[in-house]
This record gives structure tokens, sequence and C-alpha cells, in this order.
């Protein structure tokens, strides 16, 4: 990948296999928005970030040299061969037809208290709506980052708050999972930072031990916001999909498991009924 800076803006070249759309609305991050020129604007780790493809893996990206190599580089795994992996998974033939299908889709390094408390909102939702509540939750609590951006409130913010308020935004009957989890991670009872330390194994049941985090809950918070690319959530549509694997998956998707399984989530929602 070279950088280059123009205009106030990064360029990025030699970007291989990231696709706006099918990273940034596929449901793993629910803070991004497309613009009437195709641009994306999101916010992660309370920074803004506007970001354009502009040719063939060419990518404009509105930030400073700084935010880019202390963040954005990060977050978007750009240090990481995804062209190699997808080779690795195409080894399977049902993954392989889906990647040359919907070549692109990477899996975003976020912030594990704001993947664990979207996916927590997540629950029994719709993304139009799991949106919409997380923007109001962001837009009440938030710092402002710049005009109609706001950071993601942290546990100490939220734990200021009643379970009322919560329901307030739309939360339902998840505002008092919402309201324990701050209260616990504010007091240091959860300690986010030290599950990510762990093995999956270890750190699934201690994410599945929190109040009001389920089993697929706790495997979209690993694999989205914890890095655990072994993660393979299994939600209606995965199950579905795993008919096509009587005896388990592949010995090609080891440790990618979860890149396989964005792959054939978009499959599923496309080709199954």
């Amino acid at each position: 990948m070279i950088i280059t800076e123009k205009d106030g803006c990064l360029i990025l070249d030699g970007v291989k296999c990231f696709d706006l759309a099918l990273t940034l609305d596929c449901g793993q991050a629910f803070r991004w928005e497309e613009q009437s020129d195709s641009s994306w604007s999101g916010a992660a780790m309370g920074k803004f970030l506007n970001i354009k493809k502009v040719g063939n893996e060419r990518f404009m990206l509105k930030t400073t040299a700084e935010d880019f190599n202390n963040l954005w580089r990060h977050y978007f795994d750009f240090d990481r061969d995804y062209d190699a992996i997808c080779k690795k998974i195409k080894e399977d033939s049902l993954v392989a037809s889906t990647v040359e299908q919907y070549y692109g889709i990477r899996i975003l390094k976020q912030d594990p208290w704001e993947a664990l408390v979207s996916f927590i909102i997540s629950q029994q939702n719709n993304i139009k709506r799991i949106k919409g509540i997380i923007k109001r939750l962001c837009n009440t609590y938030g710092e402002k980052i710049c005009d109609g951006w706001y950071s993601f409130p942290d546990a100490e913010t939220l734990s200021a708050l009643e379970t009322e308020d919560f329901e307030a935004i739309g939360v339902g009957y998840r505002g008092k999972y919402l309201k324990k989890l701050a209260d616990d991670t504010a007091a240091g009872k959860i300690r986010l930072d030290e599950i990510k330390k762990m093995n999956l194994g270890d750190a699934k049941a201690a994410l599945l031990a929190i109040y009001g985090v389920g089993v697929k809950v706790a495997d979209c918070a690993l694999l989205f916001g914890f890095q655990f690319l072994s993660c393979f959530p299994l939600d209606v549509w995965m199950k579905r999909v795993m008919a096509y694997y009587p005896d388990g998956l592949p010995e090609c998707f080891k440790g990618y498991e979860g890149i396989a399984q964005q792959y054939l989530f978009h499959w599923a929602r496309n080709h199954l009924k």
C-alpha cells in the first residue's frame, strides 16, 4: 500500500480486497453512512472519517497522517493480507463462488466496548433500527467530534444514567442490560481489556457471564470487537448455511473462520429463502 497526501486528504494506492459497502454496511458496525457522492462517513474511537473509493484499489480518506497511523490503519486492518486469506478460504467451493461475487469484505477492528454495547442493542432488532438507536445514544451522551458526529459514550458516562434513560432512546427491554453492563464496567467488575487477552473459549465464557449477553451477542462481539478471527457466529442464516457443511467447517477456514462466515452470511441473505 502506497500512501500520499493531496489537498488535505490521504490517498491509498494498492489496497486489495476492500469494498466499502460490503464492509461498512454488512451488520458488523452501525455508525457508517453512505453519502450522495458514494463516499462513506463514520466515527470510531472519538474520530470522524470520510472515505471514498476513487480508482482501482485506490481510496481517498479525509483525515490526517497521524490519525491514519494511530487509528484508521488498524481499524480497517490494512496490514493484513486479505487477498491471501481469500485465496486460502476459496479452497472451499461454496466460499469460492461467494468470494468471487462479493469480494472485498473485511473485519473491522472495532473498540470492544462499542461492539459489545452495539450487539446487546442488536438483539431481536433490524439494522436500520439498530443504527437509529446507536445514533441517538451517541448524539445524546457522546462528546461532539464535528458537525453531526459524536463519540460513542464510555462506560462511566452511561453508568450515570438510569434504565429509563436508555429506554427513552428506544432500546426497550435491553435498557436493563445496558445499565448493568455500564455499572459493572465502570466499577471494574467487567474488564474488557482482560477479556481481549484470553483465549477464545475463556473470552466467550467471560462474555456469557455478563447479564443480557447470549451466545449470538458474545460471538459477534468476539469477532467484531475483540478480533477473534476464528470465531464463527451462528444466526438463523448461518444455521441454514451449516446444512452445506454436515461434517463441520473445512480445514481451509482454520484461523479465519470469521472472515469465511462474513462471506457465507452475505451469500445466505442474498440466495437462501
